[in-house]
């Protein structure tokens, strides 16, 4: 069972626009079965759509198509449609009814136009989607057993009509395999170590059950996937074969990608202690705190950040003394230790992290060699640092370096 993803507008392939509809609908197709075979990304024109209509039905069994679905001329996805099935638009009363009460509702202090009301034209072979977020309907026609659906580019419309819609409708349409993701993830070992390590077991893996290594900056995400006619086989299929992985490698497992980040697991940790956290960041620029405060509920155990960015900051603010800058320079580990002191005493926390280093592409007030990362943790009963070389990409040193933060502090809260 598979489908394919089309994207329409010169927004995407010129980068100003990036495409996160084609991610969520990949997602959501792959709960109910439905493998994705291909994304095609393709400019507001014509005959390059009418070719990607046409490839797509050759190959696949549902096309899903986001965007140009506007009421100005370069939205051109209606009359292409037509086009390829040789149908012609007509105005459907109830996507009109709709669009007149969103602007009387929302829009008010801009009459409806003509171009407004063109919304309401629709192929005639086509059923129409209620989009309730928007004005412009989603539409589903089937000729010769492929489905295709259009969709609004824009997401939040997209994603209304997915889940209110398109998933019901093919779920009820289609005959489909059931399909099983499990995502591990792991944190301080490479993948090449990874896979030295699972090499037997992995070469040992039933057919219907493959293994993606994912690595991204500090952590590797190793995935299992499994497809079947049969869920219950299925699903006690990967329960064996993680069981049999989780020993291999449980040294640094930190938990299931569908289940936790490990973010959410430190922040458990804090809260089931009772514990508090402070956090002192220089190159990593308030991306810990940022992390945190995504959670909801963090206000309990998050008392705050300080971004010293500055060497001044780290003096003036976290009372990193003077005299020890000068001695080892900002980027070392004396330095990382007193601005972890520093935020734990000024916030009144019972941990506190520091990030000190030189993520590039200058050296800054440090001769350290780019990618030299000191990590602090200031703790009720230990205190530690740690320096690691994070390579020499500046958003690789940053992200890297948040990722370890976590993984030393859930160490040391696990020590209580």
């Amino acid at each position: 069972m598979l489908a394919e993803i089309i994207t329409i507008g010169d927004e995407i392939l010129i980068g100003q626009v990036i495409d996160t509809n084609s991610a969520f609908i990949g997602k959501e197709l792959n709960k109910i079965g439905i493998s994705v075979y291909q994304i095609t990304s393709i400019q507001d024109d014509r005959e390059h759509i009418l070719k990607a209509f046409k490839d797509a039905s050759e190959r696949v069994d549902v096309v899903l198509i986001t965007g140009g679905l506007g009421p100005t001329k370069d939205d051109i996805t209606k009359h292409t449609l037509c086009e390829f099935f040789n149908d012609e638009l007509i105005e459907n009363a109830e996507v009109l009814a709709h669009v007149e009460e969103l602007f009387a509702k929302y829009i008010s202090n801009t009459p409806i136009s003509d171009i407004n009301r063109m919304q309401a034209l629709v192929p005639s072979k086509a059923e129409v989607l209620h989009n309730a977020n928007g004005t412009a309907p989603g539409m589903l026609i089937r000729q010769n057993e492929v489905t295709f659906i259009s969709m609004p580019g824009v997401p939040f419309e997209m994603k209304y009509l997915m889940t209110e819609s398109v998933i019901p409708k093919l779920a009820v349409y289609y005959k489909r395999p059931h399909i099983i993701h499990r995502t591990i993830i792991t944190y301080g070992l490479g993948e090449s170590a990874i896979a030295a390590r699972i090499e037997a077991w992995e070469d040992n893996l039933p057919s219907n059950i493959k293994l993606a290594y994912l690595p991204n900056l500090g952590k590797v995400r190793l995935r299992l996937s499994g497809k079947g006619p049969n869920y219950d086989e299925l699903a006690a299929a990967m329960n064996a074969e993680s069981d049999k992985l989780y020993p291999l490698i449980r040294d640094i497992v930190y938990g299931l990608e569908d289940d936790e980040s490990l973010e959410e697991i430190v922040a458990k940790l804090l809260t089931d202690k009772n514990l508090t956290l402070s956090t002192a960041e220089s190159f990593t620029g308030g991306k810990i705190a940022e992390r945190i405060t995504s959670i909801p509920g963090a206000s309990n155990y998050f008392k705050g950040t300080v971004v010293s960015y500055a060497t001044e900051a780290k003096i003036n603010v976290l009372k990193v003394p003077k005299e020890l800058i000068e001695q080892h320079s900002v980027v070392s580990s004396e330095v990382a230790t007193a601005m972890a002191k520093g935020a734990k005493e000024l916030m009144k926390t019972d941990f506190a992290i520091a990030t000190t280093g030189n993520a590039g592409p200058t050296k800054g007030d440090s001769n350290a060699k780019v990618g030299t990362v000191f990590i602090a943790i200031d703790g009720p009963k230990t205190k530690i640092v740690q320096e690691f070389q994070m390579g020499s990409t500046r958003e690789r040193v940053v992200e890297k370096s948040v990722n370890k933060a976590f993984e030393l502090l859930q160490k040391e809260i696990l020590k209580m």
